[in-house]
């Protein structure tokens, strides 16, 4: 158990070269955790009383007794632990240890009084403080589990109750379990949603072998319907669920399967059933996609979709250039929704269009100077330079000594230089959370005098008013990376705006598929590059090299570029998510780059790219010292054709 629980907290260990005095026992203290040997832990923990990272070694031995079946004697350390290391993350950690250990052994006792004291719960520790709280008869807490059953669409097991609960004291009905199924198929959480069905009355409840086959076999499942089906609610809503499922994996078959059973559905499902087809559709840059989304709203004019399903609709109008659908549109949009950067560039675009310059400008004055894509683009439509702000006068020494006896920062900076990234970021991050300018500026200095660039970037870029740019968008290694940009005729700026999304500049960074190093390079792709560009002896245990990994990833990138067109937005949308998919994401027509960008399907690529290239637009700045224009940098994308030869193989 006790190996169990601490699994996730020795997830990463890494044994650095040289240790300084005490770490070669802190770091046996950590094994000792890591394969359950409790009686080396507490042989070694008296000797880290006065190590950086020894309080460690003590939340160890406390976490050793909660495990404990009598652990009475736990309690009062455990309290006084939390006394003296409150507001901390290592005082935060061990309440929400200790309660979770509660929770799970059915004791919310502690609940009432630990509870409120924690600064970010996760959502399992919600949901027992829910339970607690239900269970002394507090009303407001059924408010806000009913908030969950329409947000919460794959809980963890604590708050199963709390969504049972809604049932069991008629606080949901047929209505919102069936809502609630569609939108768990939406999120493709199935495995939920086999879940959420068994809350149905017995009357609507479909037999698992069915419900199986609506999911797993949906065109098979709408083509030999049950006879019937058309009249019970559970038939007509599983149809829909099943058009939802096969729309996933080909929308025009689904559209036509719709088209022959629309005229027996409800108007509410047939117009769900339409918008998803819709989605799908958007998501594929189908030309009918819009046609699909006006059948949702001819199907019922009130129909309520999802935040993506819409946003996704006025992507799909942005490709098609219809700017009335994209004005109209983001119209309706929710505040939270048409209040975000994106929609306020795109509906001042859509005006522009329409001739209300006047109501585009102060949109796009809303947004202007913001350090990121739309606040860049929001610049340009202004005829704004894009400047970086004035350098904040640098952090005293008192300020950098202050900063660096704040525990987290001192511990962060400790498990930095074991190489143990993890713990190290969690220590930082929650130190600086509550920072002001002047503390916050302060500890992205130390972070960058200790090598830890991307601890001073994320520090630095949550200053408010006063900035340093240089901290923002640091450059080290720029005596490797220039002269491996200059060698393959990469602009600078493009190449340290990618390698900042892409590993903030950690030399031993590792995604958690498998890509490493400075350029991020997956192990396939470094493989063939070096052996493209005949590195003999090339071998992965060199990626991580920084010299290795910029070759290698230069190299790739000019490849990259040379197979779309020399242009930058396609070849940095190709290294994140493959040559392939950036060719295929073109359009039969030129492109404005701002739309391509927005309408890149997956998520992390369209997040990624911006990023990327409003980051350009920063190093460019600093490196030539004058302002550009993103919109310029995005230009036009060509229309989609067969990729060049020598790009065909590609990884």
């Amino acid at each position: 158990m006790f190996r169990l629980f601490l699994s996730v907290l020795l997830s990463v260990f890494i044994v650095p070269a040289i240790a300084a005095p005490g770490d070669e026992r802190f770091l046996a203290a950590r094994e000792a955790v890591r394969v359950g040997d409790r009686a080396k832990l507490n042989l070694l923990a008296p000797g880290l009383r006065d190590h950086p990272l020894g309080v460690y070694a003590e939340y160890w031995q406390l976490l050793q007794c909660l495990q404990d079946k009598n652990n009475d004697s736990c309690e009062q350390p455990l309290r006084d632990f939390l006394i003296r290391h409150d507001g901390e993350y290592i005082g935060e950690r061990l309440r929400a240890d200790w309660l979770s250990t509660q929770g799970r052994k059915g004791d919310l006792t502690a609940f009432a009084t630990e509870y409120p004291k924690l600064r970010q719960p996760d959502q399992a520790l919600r949901c027992y403080a829910l339970q607690d709280r239900r269970n002394r008869g507090d009303k407001s807490a059924e408010d806000e589990a009913l908030s969950l059953w329409f947000s919460l669409m794959d809980p963890p097991e604590a708050c199963t109750p709390v969504i049972e609960g809604l049932v069991q004291d008629k606080k949901v009905f047929t209505d919102e379990v069936w809502r609630r199924l569609r939108l768990q198929f939406e999120a493709n959480k199935v495995a939920a949603a086999r879940v959420t069905v068994n809350y149905l009355p017995a009357a609507q409840t479909p037999d698992v072998h069915v419900f199986n086959n609506v999911i797993d076999k949906s065109a098979a499942y709408l083509a030999k319907r049950p006879a019937g089906w058309e009249k019970t609610r559970q038939g007509k809503e599983l149809a829909a669920l099943a058009v939802q499922r096969m729309a996933r994996n080909d929308p025009y078959a689904a559209a036509n399967m719709l088209e022959s059973l629309q005229a027996k559905l409800e108007p509410e499902e047939r117009a769900w059933a339409w918008s998803q087809i819709a989605w799908q559709g958007a998501l594929r840059h189908q030309s009918d996609a819009l046609r699909w989304y006006r059948n949702a709203a001819t199907a019922n004019p009130s129909v309520s979709m999802s935040d993506n399903v819409t946003e996704w609709k006025i992507r799909a109008a942005l490709r098609a250039g219809d700017w009335e659908t994209v004005r109209a549109t983001i119209m309706q949009l929710p505040p939270r929704l048409a209040d975000k950067p994106d929609w306020i560039y795109w509906q001042g675009r859509a005006l522009q269009v329409q001739g209300k310059g006047a109501e585009a400008a102060a949109l796009f004055a809303r947004i202007a100077g913001q350090p990121n894509f739309y606040g860049n683009l929001a610049d340009n439509e202004l005829g704004r330079a894009i400047e970086i702000p004035p350098r904040a006068a640098p952090p005293t020494q008192e300020e950098l000594a202050r900063a660096g006896r704040i525990p987290g920062i001192a511990r962060g900076l400790a498990f930095f230089s074991l190489d143990l990234r993890l713990e190290g970021v969690r220590e930082w991050n929650w130190a600086v959370r509550e920072m002001n300018d002047r503390e916050l500026l302060a500890a992205a200095q130390l972070a960058r005098e200790n090598n830890v660039y991307d601890r001073a970037i994320s520090t630095a870029e949550r200053t408010n008013i006063e900035h340093d740019y240089s901290l923002r968008y640091l450059a080290p290694f720029l005596e490797q990376m220039v002269p491996a940009a200059r060698a393959q005729e990469l602009d600078n700026a493009w190449v340290y705006g990618l390698i900042r999304q892409e590993s903030r500049f950690v030399t031993q960074a590792r995604s958690s598929a498998g890509a490493s190093g400075l350029m991020q390079l997956m192990p396939k792709t470094a493989q063939w590059v070096a052996k493209k560009i005949g590195i003999k002896d090339y071998h992965q245990s060199k990626v991580n090299d920084v010299d290795i990994n910029l070759l290698l990833g230069t190299s790739y990138l000019r490849m990259v570029l040379e197979s779309l067109d020399n242009h930058p937005l396609l070849a940095s949308a190709a290294y994140n998510a493959g040559p392939g998919r950036a060719r295929k994401w073109r359009a039969s027509q030129p492109l404005e780059g701002a739309i391509y960008a927005e309408t890149i399907p997956f998520d992390e690529t369209r997040d990624y790219v911006k990023k990327v290239m409003s980051n350009t637009i920063y190093y460019a700045a600093r490196f030539n010292g004058r302002p550009e224009s993103l919109k310029e940098r995005l230009g036009t994308v060509g229309v989609a054709g067969p990729p060049p030869a020598a790009s065909e193989n590609l990884p």
